[in-house]
């Protein structure tokens, strides 16, 4: 019997009960504890990845702790426990694999989404690092290719040209001669 039980005990530990009934019937239980790892499983996934990372159901967690029940004679009990023990040992060690191997994916998933959370990150600081340098590229090229504001704007004369049409008219009235020695 122990023997059949030695790989499931391995892991977690058991309680074993053997009750007598009517009729000269025995019923025997075997019944694993549960570890505080089984509940931890869905702990790793934080309240940012529950949209991304399924949690492992409760009822798989509480399947680690699924009972075995055996009632009938003490005979009966004699020739077919450890067989029954073995199948049952078997899938719950096949079921603690699984469990196992879930919550090893759980933590892969949960990593991958925060190492590609933080490179967007970088990335999203690195291109607005260049927009910012090119922004500032941008503006001091415009600041270095813009005309002067006399050029652009048709109310503020250019230096050197009469801000009014009284002196076009009089510069026009000066004879040649004199437009030459003003010149």
């Amino acid at each position: 019997m122990f023997t059949e039980l030695k790989q499931l005990l391995a892991r977690r530990s058991l309680t074993i009960t053997v009750a007598a009934l009517a009729n000269e019937h025995l019923r025997v239980n075997v019944v694993p504890h549960s570890l505080p790892e089984d509940q931890k499983v869905n702990e790793q996934i934080k309240y940012s990845h529950k949209d991304q990372v399924t949690a492992v159901p409760d009822e798989a967690i509480k399947a680690l702790t699924t009972p075995l029940t055996i009632t009938g004679t003490a005979e009966e009990i004699d020739a077919q426990f450890p067989a029954i023990l073995s199948q049952y040992v078997e899938s719950h060690v096949t079921l603690q694999q699984t469990f196992d191997r879930a919550s090893s994916e759980i933590s892969d998933a949960v990593k991958a989404i925060d190492e590609r959370n933080k490179n967007k990150t970088k990335e999203k600081t690195a291109k607005s690092k260049q927009e910012e340098k090119t922004t500032k590229s941008q503006s001091e090229t415009k600041t270095d290719e813009t005309l002067p504001l006399w050029w652009t704007n048709n109310s503020a004369p250019a230096p050197g040209t009469p801000s009014s049409t009284s002196e076009t008219i009089a510069l026009a009235e000066v004879p040649s001669e004199n437009k030459e020695a003003q010149q």
